[in-house]
Formats: structure tokens, C-alpha cells, sequence
């Protein structure tokens, strides 16, 4: 765990910067959090992914095995995506296997799929929500919200390793994957006739939440076992929220009977 504070070479502060577009991330395989309470959480679950820490001034004792460079408060604005940045930053490791279309080999029991869901807030807010009700992945389509992205990271609050993500092109072919080995895929859907209440005990789930305008593609529809709605006064409110809609059911799916 011991690191030299000399063992990563002085970047650009450009290169920062890049690391708040999807080209800069994937190029360096990595990306920014901000803020000490989330990158504790980090550190508390992944404390290998940090490399290194960005400070105004220099950091508490807890980052001393990490890297630590120091910049002016006018630079340290110029890396963050924050209106009121807290003083410190950390560059974070992307997990290697996030752009793949590869499953983990155990890829737990509660998987959440998010179809072009596109909003960074609801995609981050998402992901800490699955790892709060113990999901262990997520698998996003190539038109959601990058994870890594600076409002997505924001919105997980030091989340965003807590759980296997896989954002590819060939979501389908995951969903298959997953539901020949007995996942099944548990749809949310206007029109369906299922309760929620399906989730409950439910010893292996993937759970498909779809974009915020347009729902679940026809594609995943068919291919679900289930179709469920959340009971509402559609007199009062026409839908709900996807990010609320899926806390909910995700709650749900990790209640005991």
C-alpha cells in the first residue's frame, strides 16, 4: 500500500482537465472525484485505484501513503466540475473491464440494466442506489451517461466502485447471457400488468430500468419474464422519476418477506 509521493510523474494540468470528457478518460484510464467524504469511500473499498491526490493545501494524514500534488486555488478551480469545489481531488483507477462486453465470472445475484438512460445524475444516483440495496453490477448501454463522467461520479458519492459496471454496445448479449444462467430479467414497463411486489425474495434478479422519455426498447420488453409497474395517482403525477422508480424497486428486491 506504501507509494513514493515521487512514483507518479508531474502531468499537465491539461491532462486533468481531459479527464472530464469520455476521450480523455478512456485514454488514461481514469477519472476525478471530488470532495473528502467520497474519496474516503473510495479509499474504504478500493484504496489501490487512487493514484494520486490533488490538494490546495496539504492533505490529512489518511492520504499520506498516496501521491499528493499541490496547485493554486485559481488551478484547482480549473479541474473541477463543482460550483464550490472542496479543496481536494483525487484521480481514480477506471476499472479495466468497465468498457467490455465480457460478464464477471461470479457476477453475484442482483444485477441492475439500464437502457439509454442519458441523465449523469440519474445514471450516478442509480449506481449508489444499486450498491446500497446490495446490487452487485450494472450494465449500461452505450447511449447512457458514461459513469465516470464528473456529475455521474458526483451523484454516486464514492459509489461508483461499489459495484461491477459494464457500459457496452452489446447489452443484449449480457442480458442473454444472464438469463440463461437463471436471471430473470424484470422489466419496467407503463403498460405492464405485474406488481412490484414480484421483486420481493427474489434470490436471482436483473432488474432493466429504461430512458427517461421513452421507457424499455420493444427488444427488451419480449425478452422479459416479467413486466411491472409501479402503482401511482396518475391523476396527479403522469410518471415517476427513473432514479426514484428504480430505489424503489430496489428496495423491494432486497426486502425480506
Amino acid at each position: 500500500m506504501n507509494r513514493s509521493r515521487d512514483s507518479v510523474p508531474l502531468k499537465s494540468l491539461k491532462w486533468y482537465k481531459d479527464l472530464a470528457t469520455i476521450k480523455g478518460r478512456r485514454k488514461a484510464g481514469a477519472f476525478i472525484i471530488e470532495g473528502d467524504r467520497a474519496i474516503q469511500q473510495i479509499i474504504d473499498s478500493h484504496p489501490d485505484a487512487v493514484i494520486e491526490i490533488v490538494s490546495i493545501n496539504q492533505p490529512l494524514p489518511a492520504y499520506r501513503h498516496y501521491p499528493v500534488r499541490l496547485v493554486t486555488e485559481s488551478q484547482f478551480r480549473s479541474l473541477c466540475s463543482t460550483e464550490t469545489p472542496q479543496g481536494i481531488l483525487a484521480v481514480v483507477r477506471i476499472p479495466v473491464d468497465t468498457y467490455s462486453d465480457t460478464l464477471p465470472d461470479k457476477p453475484g445475484n442482483r444485477v441492475l440494466l439500464l437502457e439509454d438512460i442519458q441523465d449523469p445524475g440519474n445514471v450516478g444516483t442509480l449506481i449508489r442506489t444499486a450498491a446500497a440495496f446490495d446490487y452487485d453490477g450494472v450494465i449500461l448501454t452505450e447511449k447512457c451517461a458514461d459513469p465516470f463522467s464528473p456529475k455521474c461520479v458526483q451523484s454516486t458519492a464514492g459509489s461508483v466502485l461499489s459495484v461491477w459496471l459494464r457500459r457496452t454496445k452489446n447489452h443484449l448479449k449480457l442480458m442473454e447471457s444472464l438469463r440463461e444462467s437463471a436471471y430473470p430479467l424484470i422489466a419496467t414497463d407503463l403498460n405492464g400488468r405485474e406488481e412490484p411486489s414480484i421483486l420481493i425474495c427474489s434470490h436471482k434478479v436483473l432488474l432493466a430500468l429504461g430512458n427517461e422519455a421513452t421507457g424499455l426498447s420493444a427488444s427488451l420488453l419480449k425478452a422479459a419474464e416479467h413486466r411491472i409497474k409501479i402503482p401511482i395517482d396518475r391523476n396527479k403525477a403522469e410518471s415517476l422519476n427513473v432514479a426514484i422508480s428504480g430505489a424503489i424497486l430496489m428496495y423491494l428486491s432486497s426486502a425480506e418477506e
